[in-house]
């Protein structure tokens, strides 16, 4: 192996690394705040175009989209109202274009039905996207492990789950699907990895019990 492969390979792995201390540690302050979290996967993508069969989106028209969805939350609460976090991974590939790895964290006190909010969260993606998004519903899937759902903070094996299989593959960094290679002027700054904001503290009154 080559000097600068090797590099580029070290350089991935501290930036995976520095993503899932980040998403962990941004996990752990939502389960300080809530006794229940109800974890939501799904991934954003489009259709491919029935005459060229390719995906004919930018990364500029993706991003549109994405900030539209995220910016107009509050005028579907019946979707997001209970949301408490979100973390998101961006990539991009020749077969799908630029897709969205999502996991959207909800108020497990309040919201249960991992599966509903997910097929909710992509209807509306389609919406946004006046029908060329597709979406697909991860709570679908068979994994050996179950770390979707609803996740109680004393559900330390479950928590492990979600640290292990969401949240890593979630922050994975693979050349083959970046979005550098598709970056303009426009957006030479696009972030592959995003976050919400760390909550604030409740000032001692600790998580609420439900």
């Amino acid at each position: 192996m080559n000097k600068n492969k090797k590099d580029k390979q070290m350089s991935n792995v501290k930036k995976v690394s520095k993503r899932e201390e980040s998403a962990k540690q941004y996990l752990d302050a939502l389960q300080e705040r809530y006794s229940k979290l109800c974890i939501v996967r799904l991934d954003l993508g489009y259709k491919k175009d029935k005459q060229s069969k390719k995906v004919e989106v930018s990364l500029e028209e993706a991003n549109n989209d994405y900030n539209h969805m995220m910016n107009n939350k509050r005028s579907k609460p019946s979707i997001f109202k209970d949301q408490v976090g979100q973390m998101c991974l961006k990539e991009f590939t020749p077969d799908k274009g630029v897709h969205y790895h999502t996991v959207f964290i909800y108020d497990g006190n309040k919201v249960q039905k991992g599966t509903y909010k997910a097929d909710q969260i992509g209807q509306y993606w389609r919406q946004i996207t006046k029908e060329k998004g597709s979406y697909h519903n991860c709570h679908r899937n068979t994994y050996k492990y179950k770390g979707l759902g609803v996740l109680d903070y004393k559900d330390t094996e479950k928590r492990k789950v979600v640290d292990d299989k969401v949240i890593h593959y979630l922050l994975k960094d693979d050349d083959k699907q970046s979005i550098s290679a598709i970056k303009s002027d426009k957006n030479k700054k696009d972030r592959a990895f995003t976050r919400g904001t760390l909550p604030k503290s409740k000032d001692n009154k600790g998580r609420p019990r439900g």
